[in-house]
């Protein structure tokens, strides 16, 4: 067999675990809450799934990454964009989630909360 990191399992599932903040480990290296991966009944790889919250910060930095400067820089516009895709991809959910993306932001919670109801009163018209 080829090493596991060259098998075409790992080549498909690498990109999607690195965009979650997860780990690729070998199948002997997983944990009761890691997932095991197979290909053609023979274990591949393990994939550890990252903390909710530790998900929240690899996010914000995925997004600042793609924004090519700090969250905090962004224009009102931009920053309520962050917010909407934030909020569906669960962000508000973790705890204290609104305090980290308004910290990531540079703005208080109450500017946060403005953003979740202004985003939610345009989907009730």
């Amino acid at each position: 067999m080829t090493a596991p990191g060259d098998h075409p399992l790992v080549t498909a599932v690498k990109p999607l675990v690195d965009a979650m903040g997860g780990r690729v480990l070998a199948p002997a290296e997983a944990g009761p809450d890691d997932v095991v991966l197979a290909w053609e009944g023979e274990e591949v790889i393990a994939v550890r799934l990252p903390q909710l919250a530790d998900s929240l910060e690899h996010i914000l930095a995925a997004l600042e990454r793609r924004h090519g400067m700090p969250l905090s820089a962004l224009d009102r516009k931009a920053k309520q964009e962050v917010v909407r895709g934030l909020e569906a991809r669960g962000a508000f959910s973790v705890r204290h989630g609104v305090e980290t993306v308004a910290g990531a932001l540079g703005v208080s919670r109450f500017t946060v909360y403005n953003y979740l109801n202004r985003e939610n009163g345009t989907k009730g018209k």
